[in-house]
């Protein structure tokens, strides 16, 4: 008798499956005091879904710029964010504002949030807003999309490396949403004469530059907490029309950081269980939306422990997200449909038996290999 295969059971992400440590104890040992508990998944239109529960609680408690003696709130600049979706899910609804003005005095479609959802307004006498990552640029420095000195490519450090490679990702006309640190680098490299439109998740479509020094506002400020300026063409707005435009497959590429990537396609990014948790972020809902997906990361890790792997050790992004990986090293393309990993680049003076001994995944070489570019190269 032939024996049935067994079918192969579909590997679930943490948020999904849950019963994952959320908390420890003080020495960060044992036991975990708390764990999440599971989602409930559906697949709809061939996609498959977690369900997450609508916030409710008992009081919400928002942050504005201006309030009127009617409770309708105004915002400025991105410190919009999520204030205005926490607001309309708290019975009691508490709006900490920087000046309380008459009724009439904003204009009906001035209103950012209607007063029907503001139960009690505070406003203290003094105001300091603090700026968390004070990013700014100085006067000789280049704006993005200026021309810049052509370098050498064989003096470019690592990070240079990877940035620069990441920038030819761009394309005249997308609209990009790029990771905290070396993917929001990349912006730097726009060539002249290109509309790039770059989004950030807290409420800015076509974020500018750093501002100068004396330019730097505590509300205009992008998702990783850093100032920046806005341009002719952009646009401010909340949070969750932010991440209605994501998941409406609005944004054509995304880059962003990575912890591991899989041979497959798979990413983890934002946990190392009792070490670090960077947090989710937007990057689930980034990497699930249909855009092109590039992963930009050193290509191995600190201790010289593999990052690119058959198979992720670490707890999931997204299954199967990933289109392209840009290291140091080598450039490395994922087939969704195979689930397998092609090297396509490799960096100049770097072997392929180099790449080979760095890389704990299985992958097949493109017979039309060649070496890596770097924007504002010669």
């Amino acid at each position: 008798k032939k024996k049935k295969k067994k079918k192969k059971k579909k590997k679930k992400k943490v948020i999904e499956e849950g019963n994952f440590p959320t908390k420890y104890g003080k020495d960060g040992e044992g036991e975990p005091q708390v764990v999440s508990k599971g989602r409930e998944s559906r697949v709809i239109d061939g996609r498959h879904y977690i369900l997450e529960p609508a916030i409710k609680g008992e009081f919400a408690i928002v942050k504005a710029y201006q309030a009127d003696t009617r409770g309708n709130l105004r915002f400025k600049g991105t410190a919009r964010n999520f204030n205005p979706a926490v607001a309309t899910a708290g019975k009691i609804t508490i709006a900490e504002v920087e000046e309380i003005v008459p009724a009439g005095t904003f204009k009906p479609e001035d209103v950012h949030l209607p007063g029907v959802y503001v139960q009690r307004i505070v406003c203290p006498p003094k105001y300091e807003k603090k700026i968390e990552r004070r990013t700014v640029r100085k006067e000789t420095q280049v704006e993005s999309n200026e021309e810049v000195e052509l370098k050498d490519p064989t003096t470019l450090n690592v990070r240079e490396r990877i940035v620069r490679r990441a920038a030819l990702e761009f394309q005249d006309g997308m609209y990009v949403n790029l990771g905290i640190g070396m993917p929001t680098m990349a912006s730097n490299y726009l060539p002249k004469g290109w509309d790039i439109e770059l989004q950030s998740e807290n409420g800015l479509l076509g974020m500018g530059p750093y501002p100068l020094e004396e330019e730097a506002d505590a509300d205009l400020i992008n998702a990783g907490k850093e100032t920046v300026s806005y341009l002719p063409s952009s646009a401010i707005f909340g949070s969750d029309q932010s991440f209605a435009m994501i998941r409406g497959g609005h944004m054509h590429l995304t880059i962003l950081g990575g912890l591991q990537v899989a041979s497959n396609g798979d990413l983890a990014n934002w946990i190392i269980p009792k070490k670090m948790v960077k947090g989710m972020g937007g990057a689930m809902d980034l990497v699930s939306s249909g855009s092109r997906v590039v992963v930009t990361m050193e290509h191995s890790a600190k201790n010289g422990g593999h990052k690119i792997l058959d198979s992720c050790t670490l707890p999931l992004t997204g299954k199967g997200v990933v289109d392209r990986v840009i290291t140091e090293l080598a450039v490395f393309d994922c087939n969704k449909e195979t689930n397998t990993m092609t090297l396509v680049e490799l960096a100049p003076g770097v072997t392929e038996e180099q790449v080979k001994e760095a890389t704990g995944a299985t992958y097949s070489v493109s017979p039309d290999l060649k070496t890596m570019s770097f924007a504002g190269c010669f």
